[in-house]
């Protein structure tokens, strides 16, 4: 039987299961890895929560691939050196869908739900199951807008999932993820995170990039 959470199904499919299996298996330690765990899965039921309060229907399946797989590139089994960590996340989710038989369309929706997850208002102009993650993270992470899921949803999907010092965990499985590739947090909110942990982190100035830049003028 399909596990329900505040009125949210969790799919009882092989898709989902293995999706689970890959979000538990990237666990870097208990500590962050049971931190990402559990946001991945509220990520999936605040978006699909609030989805279905906004009359969007979402694929469930996509949705559950896209809130497990959002920060994965933040793990030591998925990140890279060279590329945004959403990035990586987001193409771990596009060939774990492929291989799981989904269509190319499908796939890309997800890969941008991942990819944009961080870039504000641009997901909820997209198909519903690339708006769905954002909807989830700016729940669980920044609070937005959380007089539209009632108290009594919130508290199962706590019960399920709960957030012990999850600020200041994520905050840390962010540095974590990021502070080896400075350079990809650049025209992201993310190099907020590594400004706040290293007082000698220097971001890159979009307009000194302009002025500086090759064109002789």
């Amino acid at each position: 039987m399909p596990e329900i959470i505040a009125g949210i199904e969790i799919p009882d499919s092989a898709l989902v299961r293995a999706a689970t299996e890959v979000t538990r298996q990237a666990a870097d330690d208990p500590v962050s890895g049971d931190t990402l765990f559990h946001h991945s899965r509220r990520v999936y039921l605040w978006g699909m929560l609030k989805s279905r309060a906004r009359g969007i229907e979402v694929d469930p399946e996509l949705a559950y691939v896209g809130g497990m797989f959002h920060d994965l590139g933040l793990t030591g089994k998925h990140r890279t050196a060279g590329q945004r960590f959403e990035i990586d996340g987001a193409d771990a989710a596009a060939a774990f869908l492929r291989e799981h038989g989904r269509s190319e369309a499908e796939a890309r929706d997800v890969w941008l739900a991942i990819a944009l997850h961080t870039t504000p208002e641009v997901p909820l102009r997209l198909a519903p199951e690339t708006g769905v993650v954002t909807l989830g993270v700016e729940t669980d992470v920044l609070g937005l807008d959380l007089d539209q899921i009632s108290d009594a949803d919130k508290r199962a999907v706590l019960l399920a999932h709960p957030r012990p010092d999850f600020k200041r965990r994520i905050l840390h499985a962010f540095h974590e993820g990021m502070a080896d590739r400075p350079h990809t947090t650049f025209g992201t909110m993310n190099d907020d995170v590594l400004a706040y942990f290293d007082p000698s982190f220097r971001r890159e100035n979009f307009v000194d990039i302009i002025q500086r830049n090759a064109w002789p003028e």
